[in-house]
């Protein structure tokens, strides 16, 4: 569906805004080609900073050391239409993570952290139809994200799974008018993470057994997913069910002339999952090959934070 869309892109926002520190930011570059024939090859390179950390010990709140933690994504992706209607895609991304690397937690020295990871997705959309004399289109599909090894960052072999999300999603097109100058689009996705972690047992050469917790397989976590899960909220036990799991959003977006935008959302995370509830608003520009979105994340939370994030894109069509 990217047919003759050439486009390349750089995203940056402030990243837990609320908390006023300058060296927390996302930055997130993106660039797409179409080849007749062949599909639409894309590349994308994301960075998220979170700043300088200080190192400390128990006895004192002196600074020992510092360093920086960082975290860094580069990939690239494929689409193709398979007919008039359905699209597929796939993404491959290699993900290197530097949290504390350099320090020793538990006598254990802590390591960047590499894994890679695959994205798949198909996406459908009807024909063009009309509803109460103005054209329309329904389009669905489905996103299965980050499908890779855990990531390890210390020395015992211990791994974190990667954050695999299955996600499905609707919209619905609708011009307003004849002409189609005045369009309006709804749409609604539901998420879930696929992610689970495993007892490892392992015999000390003293006969005692240590137990730890690693990532499940990327492949077995998928079809382990669908059922409870414990937590610890740093007093009590919580049981999290399937359906407390999932994640919500929804959106509405108004075009004019395909030049001007105005964008609102919604999205919803269960209290005992993630508990991030919010709002969105935003708005967009296009004149010739440039474009600007903006938005903005109001939440329902006071001193959340999330609240008050600003994301700023640049866009070139080429």
């Amino acid at each position: 569906f990217q047919k003759g869309s050439n486009q390349a892109s750089i995203t940056h926002s402030n990243w837990l805004a609320n908390f006023n520190v300058s060296d927390l930011f996302y930055d997130y570059v993106v660039g797409k080609y179409y080849i007749e024939g062949v599909g639409t090859i894309g590349a994308h390179l994301t960075y998220l900073n979170l700043g300088e950390q200080v190192v400390t010990d128990e006895t004192s709140p002196e600074p020992i050391s510092r360093f920086n933690s960082y975290e860094l994504a580069l990939g690239g992706s494929y689409g193709y239409q398979v007919s008039k209607n359905l699209g597929l895609g796939a993404s491959l991304r290699l993900i290197y993570s530097s949290l504390a690397s350099g320090t020793s937690i538990a006598a254990q020295k802590v390591n960047p952290g590499n894994s890679v990871a695959l994205d798949l997705s198909f996406l459908y959309k009807t024909d063009v139809f009309a509803l109460g004399g103005r054209d329309a289109r329904f389009s669905f599909g489905t996103n299965l994200s980050n499908i890779g090894p855990g990531i390890q960052y210390t020395d015992n072999a211990q791994k974190d799974p990667l954050p695999t999300v299955l996600r499905f999603g609707w919209s619905f097109d609708l011009d307003l008018d004849d002409d189609g100058i005045n369009r309006i689009t709804i749409a609604n996705d539901i998420s879930k993470i696929m992610a689970r972690t495993e007892p490892k047992f392992t015999t000390n050469p003293d006969g005692s057994i240590d137990t730890a917790r690693v990532a499940a397989g990327p492949i077995e976590s998928i079809f382990k997913s669908w059922d409870s899960f414990e937590r610890f909220d740093g007093q009590n036990t919580i049981e999290v069910g399937v359906l407390q799991q999932f994640m919500i959003g929804a959106g509405l977006e108004y075009w004019y002339n395909n030049q001007f935008a105005l964008r609102g959302g919604y999205y919803y995370e269960d209290p005992q999952n993630g508990d991030r509830e919010y709002i969105t608003f935003g708005a967009g520009i296009r004149y010739n090959f440039l474009g600007v979105d903006f938005s903005y994340i109001k939440t329902l939370e006071q001193d959340h934070p999330l609240a008050n994030t600003l994301r700023f894109s640049l866009l070139i069509d080429f």
